[in-house]
């Protein structure tokens, strides 16, 4: 009998490590469309988790925002629901789990991609811990391009961007409350929601925020033909992973699976650049009105929108990662210089 209870703690001792790490998939929500830059890098990164880890880590996307809204899927995420465990999040997805991300939603705050991606970096561990602290950790950053303004009819001016209709993420109510406040006329919708309003004569909006490269996968300037080209703001994204999904990949994978993620991230933000140029060049070509502003006429632009973007700070972004961002920005900027 004793032998026998001996055997039994021996195969228990051997079989509880296997059980306990046992292969992973994690689902993963994403909003990016089916077959485009971003859909294929993830798809490249779950070959990677599967290959590298002899199958214990597997990965399912659910693209084209297949599972719902970026609000929806997160509530996916939560624990003890757990029908998804990670996402490929833009801005307005981020800035619902921490009001810290929409410091790279600030107009006009970078100059250029490097000036960005220095900020990016040096702000992660930052906000890693504010990730953290909501159960989730950051895998990778992404980039979708440079923000531009798609019309229905021409702009040219800030006063001609107050007047006009213009796209609001859903969702974010203090930053329609933030538009309305300084004088914009904010129309909160879901991304979705943006090709078909568009097409309407009397559509909910006219003028709709976004980079080059969605809106020619979406077919937006096909309604709205004019892009005023004033660079917003780069639209970052964020592949993030439930805690609780990262708990349950063995210790010996999650290098492995990060080493994966990092080089998905040199993809999406390497190839925002290319595809920002390639999309213009395109839709160009098919009926797209480009408004350039003289320079005269956008240092007068930029003037105007510093004044009340300052207002950012303390309420729609708080206040230590507002100010950790202008001191990394200013400290690229002397290094150019």
């Amino acid at each position: 009998m004793v032998v026998r209870r001996i055997a039994l703690i021996l195969t228990v001792a051997v079989i509880a490590p296997v059980a306990l790490w046992a292969a992973v998939t994690v689902k993963m929500a994403t909003q990016a469309p089916v077959n485009s830059s971003w859909h294929k890098a993830l798809l490249d990164l779950g070959a990677e988790w599967e290959a590298k880890t002899a199958g214990r880590v597997k990965l399912t996307i659910y693209a084209g925002g297949t599972q719902g809204s970026e609000d929806a899927t997160i509530r996916m995420m939560r624990p003890g629901v757990d029908q998804l465990q990670s996402n490929l999040l833009m801005l307005p997805g981020l800035s619902t789990i921490d009001e810290g991300f929409n410091v790279f939603g600030i107009p006009f705050f970078f100059q250029s991609d490097a000036e960005g991606q220095y900020v990016l970096e040096k702000l992660t561990p930052m906000l890693e811990k504010r990730l953290d602290a909501k159960g989730y950790k950051l895998l990778a950053w992404g980039s979708a391009g440079w923000v531009q303004l798609f019309s229905k009819k021409p702009l040219s001016t800030l006063a001609d961007i107050k007047a006009a209709k213009l796209y609001t993420s859903q969702g974010n109510d203090r930053m329609v409350q933030w538009y309305k406040t300084n004088g914009f006329n904010p129309v909160a919708l879901n991304a979705g929601d943006i090709p078909a309003q568009l097409k309407l004569t009397t559509g909910m909006i006219d003028t709709a925020p976004s980079p080059p490269y969605p809106a020619l996968l979406l077919q937006i300037f096909r309604d709205a033909k004019y892009m005023l080209d004033v660079r917003l703001t780069p639209l970052y994204g964020a592949l993030i992973l439930t805690n609780e999904a990262w708990n349950k990949i063995e210790a010996n994978d999650r290098p492995i699976v990060m080493a994966a993620a990092k080089n998905a991230e040199k993809r999406l933000l390497g190839d925002a650049p290319k595809l920002d140029a390639e999309s213009i060049a395109t839709m160009k070509t098919r009926g797209l009105t480009v408004t350039v502003l003289d320079p005269k006429t956008a240092a007068s632009f930029r003037a105007e929108a510093d004044a009340f973007v300052k207002s950012m700070r303390g309420q729609m972004v708080p206040a230590d990662v507002y100010d950790a961002a202008v001191r990394e920005r200013d400290a690229f900027r002397k290094t150019q210089k």
